[in-house]
């Protein structure tokens, strides 16, 4: 399953599969998204989460 879209609602990011349809959303600020992962951030850090919504890794900035 791949993403389609990731979306700012208010204070949450909801991502999408490439049929529209919801797959998890988090909270923070969309700062990117690409087929695979989704990029967030919250306070002063990005973090990177796949397209099951599993963390990756994070980065200060």
């Amino acid at each position: 399953m791949a993403i389609g879209m990731a979306q700012q609602k208010g204070n949450y990011v909801y991502v999408y599969d490439e049929k529209n349809r919801q797959i998890w959303n988090q909270l923070g600020q969309l700062h990117g998204y690409t087929s695979s992962t989704v990029t967030i951030k919250r306070g002063e850090y990005l973090y990177t989460y796949n397209e099951k919504g599993n963390s990756t890794g994070n980065h200060h900035v």
